[in-house]
């Protein structure tokens, strides 16, 4: 929608007659960078309230002094609109910016009443990649019993003033809020505050970008987790929560004015119980006491971290959860300890990783959506929770950032100065449309972004040199693989080459589908191309090797189908070797894929229940409840929140329960349940949500045989394949044994 179809005549409104964020030029004296707006008007035997409202960056509004909803961190974080040369020498694709509506019936009321937006912060005003200072617009619709419909709109009458939060960064290190009570009169979100010596509202800059009404799920409070002292200093305590969460803490305050509060966070401690500072990334949320006992959390950050240390007069009383409002649709559990510990591991990373409508790398010191973590998750993400809406609102966003010039796919999406390469990170706008499609059967993003995809195809063309991808855009990164234990063996342009192959294989399957099958032979010929020139390079003929099988290798060649009958059983040796992942985050997920692929799913059981200090047992190991950055004991370490080795977590569905749909099928319409049972587990069963219900499948091996249990829901046509065997599945329960 345009401005005035979704605002009518609402205006744009800020604290100041700024537009444009230069960091380096102080901020304009005396103005709020998180200003309250108040508009007061007057209703009478109003039938129905429904609100649309937004304060950039995020937001909370109030009608007479209650919060109209329990939703956060909104609006979702977009490429809201055109910044000053940013991404540098680009022009992205589009800008959009998601409206959140609101039916405020309950709590408009006959007579005066109040509308108090506080806003700030976020994305929309962050560092030098900003889009501006903060802003806000609302439009409040009032229906009558007749049906007449009168609009509330922000205007220049609206007053704004000062809110209690003085300080505050955002993203990377050092993210904090800072909050002053001293002087707040927090009356001033409800109807009976005296706002006359406040000054007006000031005209703010329309932005130039196209309206959506929210429909991705918000950041919500999903519990509140009870604390533990560990540490107890007198003047400050430390506290543990249990797990690794993103959100905030629940605070009770007693100080007298002017005392402060400050509370510290990290992913790990010390033996003494203290925090351990490398993992506390310099984040911090200060409270200033007024005198008065409160209750109290931040505003306008979240936070990542297990313990806690609050220091001055002031307890926690627990840790709130706060993530995207993503349901767990699927169970796991196996008589694997550490199986089942990564499978919730995932989830609850995943899950610390979906904010504000984007799948973030971390959810502390980024926070930003990676196309190339977000692409290598997206499948595990689509298997094991309902995420078909949030997923479409990135797809968005990865359309949006595209360069319109030459075809650039950002190494995030929304946009923000970062690293990644064009592989694993940019072949995202083909990958994630085509996973959503094959997961929900929608094909309208893949069809609409199709072209898209081909100009991206250009710009791989455009940076490669003998047939191999070994550039991209200048002066930024050309990653191929990462966060290997090690260093990265494997080069650049043998992995991007792989994710163009892969991309143009699934280009021709799109093509299919929407029409263009006259494209087809284009892309076979690029395909031949692109793997011969793979061959040529980094084929060891004398022994079926691509380079030499290190950190898979092998399964990059053998996934695409180029190398000899070989190089597989020399991939399958090289791991029964050194029983462990020597692998990256596009690694490990190819290894596990192929081999389960493959049928050699001992194997990949092995790796992923490994116990060798580079494991997954490693973290869990050291306390891990969250997927780390880097394997344990790799040549760096960073963030212990980072969801991408997590991706085969899909695998436990798709294979070792095979739970899979029939080939040439989408939305798991045809299902095709194909276990891999393996002699390191006796009991494995687990379930997924589908889009035409709950299939569930479980096996258990006793007295040499094994007995699968399968339920179909109604509507779902299902077979049953066991060594060469296809038994047709009924709805309901089915049971069957096997022999091995």
């Amino acid at each position: 929608m345009k401005q005035h179809e979704m605002f009518a005549g609402a205006k744009w409104v800020c604290a100041g007659e700024y537009t444009q964020i230069n960091p380096d030029i102080p901020d304009p004296a005396g103005l709020p960078h998180f200003p309250i707006l108040r508009g007061h008007f007057t209703a009478e035997g109003v039938k129905k309230a429904t609100l649309r409202v937004l304060g950039l960056g995020f937001f909370h509004c109030y009608i007479n002094g209650r919060e109209v909803t329990k939703d956060q961190f909104l609006p979702l974080s977009t490429d809201f609109e055109p910044r000053r040369n940013c991404p540098s020498g680009e022009v992205v694709t589009d800008h959009r910016i998601y409206v959140p509506e609101y039916d405020v019936t309950e709590l408009v009321r006959d007579g005066e009443n109040v509308i108090a937006v506080w806003f700030g912060g976020g994305w929309y005003t962050f560092g030098r990649e900003g889009y501006g200072y903060p802003k806000a617009i609302y439009r409040l619709m009032l229906e009558d019993e007749s049906g007449k419909v009168t609009d509330v709109c922000s205007s220049l009458a609206d007053r704004i003033g000062p809110s209690p939060v003085k300080t505050y960064n955002f993203a990377n290190f050092n993210s904090f809020e800072s909050r002053d009570d001293n002087g707040f009169d927090y009356a001033a979100f409800g109807a009976d505050f005296d706002d006359s010596t406040w000054p007006f509202a000031k005209t703010a800059a329309v932005p130039e970008t196209r309206y959506y009404i929210t429909d991705c799920p918000p950041d919500r409070t999903e519990r509140v987790l009870p604390v533990t002292v560990i540490r107890d200093e007198g003047t400050a305590k430390t506290y543990d929560c249990g797990i690794n969460v993103s959100g905030y803490p629940v605070l009770h305050t007693c100080g007298k004015p002017g005392d402060v509060v400050t509370v510290r966070f990290s992913e790990e401690r010390n033996e003494d119980g203290s925090l351990s500072e490398p993992y506390t990334y310099g984040s911090y949320f200060r409270y200033v006491c007024d005198g008065t006992e409160r209750t109290i959390t931040p505003m306008f950050q979240w936070f990542a971290f297990r313990y806690l240390r609050v220091e001055g007069p002031a307890s926690a009383s627990g840790v709130s959860v706060v993530r995207a409002d993503v349901p767990v649709t699927s169970t796991f559990k196996s008589d694997s300890d550490l199986l089942n510990w990564f499978y919730e591991t995932y989830i609850n990373t995943q899950k610390n990783n979906m904010h504000a409508g984007i799948p973030s790398d971390c959810p502390h010191i980024e926070r930003r959506g990676y196309t190339g973590d977000g692409e290598l998750t997206c499948h595990a993400a689509m298997d094991i929770l309902g995420a078909q809406a949030f997923y479409r609102k990135w797809i968005d966003d990865i359309s949006d950032c595209q360069d319109t010039m030459t075809g650039h796919v950002q190494y995030t999406a929304p946009y923000l100065q970062s690293g990644g390469g064009p592989g694993a990170w940019g072949c995202a706008i083909v990958e994630v449309p085509y996973l959503y499609w094959k997961h929900y059967g929608d094909a309208e993003p893949m069809t609409r972004m199709y072209r898209q995809m081909l100009r991206y195809f250009d710009y791989l063309e455009e940076h490669s040199l003998n047939d191999l991808v070994v550039s991209d855009k200048p002066g930024e990164w050309c990653l191929g693989d990462w966060c290997a234990p090690e260093a990265v063996a494997l080069p650049a342009p043998f992995v991007n080459n792989y994710y163009y192959v892969k991309s143009l294989l699934r280009a021709k399957e799109i093509a299919a589908v929407i029409g263009r099958q006259k494209d087809i032979p284009a892309f076979d010929e690029k395909i031949r191309v692109r793997k011969e020139a793979m061959t040529a390079a980094y084929f060891n003929t004398w022994d079926g090797n691509f380079i030499g099988g290190l950190q898979g290798a092998n399964a990059f060649a053998v996934d695409i189908g180029i190398g000899d009958a070989r190089t597989y059983a020399n991939m399958v040796n090289y791991y029964k070797r050194i029983g462990h992942f020597d692998t990256g985050i596009c690694g490990t997920d190819l290894v596990t894929r192929v081999l389960f692929e493959h049928g050699d799913a001992e194997l990949a059981v092995a790796l992923l229940t490994s116990t060798h200090p580079v494991s997954f047992d490693g973290m869990r190991r050291a306390g891990a409840t969250t997927i780390w950055e880097n394997w344990p004991g790799a040549v760096w370490e960073r963030s212990h929140d980072h969801p991408m080795f997590g991706s085969p977590a899909a695998y436990l569905f798709d294979y070792l329960l095979g739970i899979t749909q029939k080939p040439g099928t989408v939305a798991y319409r045809e299902l095709i349940i194909r276990p891999m049972p393996v002699k390191a587990l006796d009991r494995v069963s687990g379930s997924r949500t589908l889009p035409g219900g709950v299939v569930s499948a479980a096996y258990e091996r006793h007295d040499g045989q094994i007995e699968a249990r399968v339920t179909i829901p109604e509507g779902v046509s299902a077979v049953f394949e066991y060594a060469g065997t296809v038994t047709p599945l009924s709805t309901g329960e089915n049971v069957l044994t096997l022999t091995e």
